[in-house]
């Protein structure tokens, strides 16, 4: 049995571990004890810490989709605090964005370029240490080789033990988008945070689940997971060598915005905004009915 894909306050998956089972025999309660004592798989490699999780796969050999949303929906919500109050910040600053903010700093297509180094600027103009970072990678064996845009944070007063990276991907989604997806497949992606905030270490843990929805939905259709599809090259975007940038890495001039040329930057601002607007009002309809159902309870309600 599934969990529904509406975004669910991380408290509530505690209490929904008590009286609830995943796929009728895997306590939710477990999967969360689990994946903290276990340090949720640890970092890097790419494991992702799905193995330490009680297995749910199907006769196929595949995850069950309906474990794959329920890991992707405690990955979205089990953040600590200082990555919450991030998440907060660019938000807020992403959509405060305006058209008219946005430079030419590409020649050519821009690929968003423009958004990241302004919404980098507005971070730092917050007090964060963010820079636009530019990662290469070369292709190895049955790795393509490719490169990726986003940004990062660097916390100097993050907590004893946690990560000092944050990394900051504005349109998270669109990294795992397939051909022919099943509705399933498309459900899943569509529950993954607009904009993704966070260490590498709960990057790593959204790959290694969105590499299996991606198998699982290819199965189906009785095609091959694909090498730019692979964990390793998903990695690639994210943990390959890279450069910080302050300032536009290929200056085009100092024009404004200009309609024609960042048509497509106009229509992913949009975009992302409304996907924002869309994912807060959800949070805020989920928050408003459990604070109801706490109403009722205080009051003795059935």
């Amino acid at each position: 049995m599934g969990l529904d894909l509406r975004v669910v306050p991380a408290e509530e998956w505690w209490e929904r571990g008590r009286d609830s089972s995943l796929d009728g025999e895997c306590d939710l309660g477990l999967m969360v004890t689990d994946f903290i004592e276990t340090g949720g798989g640890g970092s890097g490699g790419g494991g992702g810490g799905g193995d330490s999780w009680c297995s749910s796969d199907s006769d196929s050999g595949f995850p069950d989709p309906s474990y794959l949303s329920d890991k992707i929906q405690f990955l979205k919500y089990s953040m600590p605090q200082h990555e919450t109050e991030v998440l907060s910040a660019v938000r807020t600053l992403m959509l405060s964005i305006k058209e008219k903010d946005l430079h030419s700093v590409k020649s050519g297509t821009c690929n968003a370029s423009c958004i990241r180094f302004y919404l980098a600027k507005l971070l730092r103009l917050s007090g964060y240490n963010a820079a636009v970072c530019s990662a290469r990678w070369q292709g190895t064996g049955k790795v393509p080789g490719g490169d990726n845009e986003y940004i990062d944070i660097i916390m100097s007063d993050s907590p004893v033990g946690q990560d000092d990276r944050l990394i900051i991907d504005i349109d998270f989604r669109s990294h795992f988008e397939i051909a022919r997806a099943v509705d399933s497949y498309q459900r899943i992606m569509e529950s993954l945070p607009v904009v993704y905030v966070g260490t590498v270490a709960r990057l790593n843990q959204f790959l290694q689940v969105m590499v299996d929805a991606a198998k699982y939905s290819l199965k189906q259709n009785s095609m091959p997971l694909p090498p730019w599809r692979s964990l390793n090259y998903l990695q690639s975007k994210w943990l390959s060598p890279y450069k910080r940038h302050l300032g536009p890495i290929n200056q085009e001039g100092p024009g404004m915005f200009s309609p024609g040329l960042h048509r497509q930057c106009a229509e992913n601002l949009k975009r992302l905004q409304f996907a924002l607007h869309t994912e807060q009002e959800a949070e805020r309809f989920v928050k408003k009915k459990k604070k109801s159902r706490e109403r009722m309870r205080i009051h003795g309600a059935p």
